[in-house]
């Protein structure tokens, strides 16, 4: 059976991860989001 203490620690580094990847692709900071194509 899996330690409920590795359980949450594991869940919460999931956690920060995605965040960050979220800041880094531009959803959570929208400021930062890099132009994709313009349609001319």
């Amino acid at each position: 059976m899996v330690n409920s203490e590795d359980f949450v620690e594991r869940i919460q580094e999931q956690q920060q991860k995605q965040e960050k990847n979220k800041q880094h692709q531009g959803n959570g900071n929208p400021a930062k989001k890099k132009p994709n194509k313009t349609h001319k």
